[in-house]
């Protein structure tokens, strides 16, 4: 999937465990599990915007985009 997901990073960077992070989120470990690793089709903004506040960043400190290199200039609008 060409978005990754830089939850790992923010976290390592703001020196905050996963388990704090869920706690002021309001979401369980496991899913702040699931968001590290990618393993989430979507996200909602209200989460979105609790994890971003929790760890003073913006969203594009935890999603990046990078293009699938077998699909790259495939199906894009010019």
């Amino acid at each position: 999937m060409p978005i990754v997901v830089n939850l790992d990073v923010m976290l390592a960077k703001r020196k905050m465990r996963s388990r704090e992070l869920a706690e002021r989120v309001g979401i369980t470990e496991q899913n702040i599990s699931l968001l590290k690793s990618g393993k989430v089709r979507g996200v909602r903004f209200d989460t979105l915007e609790a994890i971003c506040r929790a760890l003073d960043c913006q969203p594009g400190d935890l999603l990046s985009y990078e293009a699938d290199a077998g699909n790259a200039g495939h199906g894009e609008p010019r």
